[in-house]
């Protein structure tokens, strides 16, 4: 804003105008914005994000003798249309593996607990229910799966929730 702008306000815009330059900016601590939205002070000093220098990745491992390999190889260029013969020569850009598990039938086994009436004494008389019948509903071989699935494969528990399948990248080599 210029001089001759300034000097046509009238004196409540130009203390209004005052007001509103020295008013402080408003951030997630002085109002309700999110804190992703404060603009971050020092951002020279901040760490970078991600993986220091050094540090060793961890991913899955792998399998080395899979029990079946589906090539997957591009039927014709992407950039002038022609097609890509069987017999040129290709090379392995990555690897991506699906582990399935044989068709499994679950084997539910029901504890009900009965009661009978005792004839000498009238009363009902119910049946301890054994441990293994308490608690949690799964088996050990299917907790066991779980952990197999969160832990060693690396899923998160939203993926496994959700049951959807992963789709790979298509990468494009020169």
């Amino acid at each position: 804003m210029g001089r001759s702008e300034l000097e046509r306000l009238s004196r409540e815009e130009l203390i209004e105008l005052v007001l509103r330059l020295q008013r402080p900016e408003k951030t997630s601590r002085t109002s309700s914005k999110p804190p992703y939205t404060d603009r971050k002070e020092r951002r020279e000093q901040a760490k970078p994000s991600g993986a220091k220098p050094g540090h060793d990745g961890h991913s899955r491992t792998h399998s080395p003798a899979p029990d079946e390999v589906v090539a997957h190889r591009p039927g014709q260029c992407p950039c002038c249309g022609g097609a890509l013969a069987a017999d040129l020569p290709a090379e392995i850009v990555s690897v991506c593996e699906r582990i399935e598990l044989l068709a499994v039938t679950p084997v539910v086994t029901q504890h009900p607990q009965l009661a009978v009436r005792c004839s000498s004494r009238g009363s009902c008389v119910g049946a301890l229910v054994p441990g293994e019948a308490c608690g949690a509903p799964v088996g050990l071989r299917l907790h066991a799966v779980a952990t197999y699935l969160k832990t060693f494969l690396a899923l998160s528990y939203a993926r496994l929730r959700s049951g959807r399948q992963h789709r790979g990248t298509v990468r494009n080599s020169v």
